[in-house]
């Protein structure tokens, strides 16, 4: 009944008044979409752009594939718990673009699970994997361009490492990030449950012998 009386007085509004009404509906639609699109933006095609795309695709799947395997759902929420004080931070910072920021903090968290490997960098430069996001840092800055977004990354990155892996592990410390119910929902697969008892006819070693009597008595 009320989306029915709200359709109503919608369509029964004046052409130009709707028409502007739903301009200023629609524009503040996009500037909310505008906090997830922020970091999809790596800027204009190019060196920088293309440099930020094989990190981010690397780091990504080395993550997924590697410490948060078969934790979909973790993996998730650790995107949105990152989005989540990127946009923070950069309000306060007046940063609108948080891609690179983005792979900066999947570069840092790969790089602290993994703090025995040895990474070779351009042939230049060899070094343990901690010191990744800071090389990456310094190359920006080579490059002439800001580093606060990968300071912001690094930032973002260590927050989340330090309540993920460090705390928990503390005398008297605890798991802060506890990813929500429904995320595990619809992303992890559900587990079996190790006290179900199946029914006989839905038990696997007895589903040849059901095939073979069928077979039987229905030949062919």
């Amino acid at each position: 009944m009320a989306y029915q009386g709200f359709a109503q007085e919608y369509l029964g509004m004046p052409a130009v008044t709707r028409a502007y009404t739903t301009a200023c509906v629609l524009t503040t639609a996009a500037v909310i979409w505008r906090l997830i699109t922020n970091f999809l933006f790596f800027g204009p095609l190019g060196f920088s752009f293309f440099f930020n795309m094989i990190f981010l695709y690397r780091y990504c799947r080395m993550l997924e594939e590697g410490s948060f395997r078969g934790r979909t759902a973790d993996f998730v929420f650790m995107f949105l718990f990152g989005g989540f004080l990127m946009t923070l931070f950069g309000l306060f910072a007046s940063l609108f673009f948080l891609g690179q920021a983005f792979t900066i903090m999947l570069v840092y968290v790969w790089s602290r699970r993994n703090p025995y490997i040895r990474m070779n960098f351009f042939g230049l430069l060899n070094f343990q994997a901690p010191f990744l996001p800071w090389v990456l840092m310094g190359f920006s800055l080579l490059l002439g361009n800001s580093i606060i977004i990968d300071l912001l990354g690094i930032a973002v990155g260590h927050i989340y490492y330090f309540l993920e892996d460090v705390f928990p592990n503390q005398p008297g410390g605890k798991k802060l990030l506890l990813t929500p119910g429904f995320l595990k929902m619809v992303f992890d697969t559900p587990e079996e449950d190790p006290n179900y008892n199946p029914l006989p006819e839905d038990r696997p070693e007895n589903q040849p012998r059901d095939q073979d009597q069928n077979q039987q008595q229905h030949p062919q």
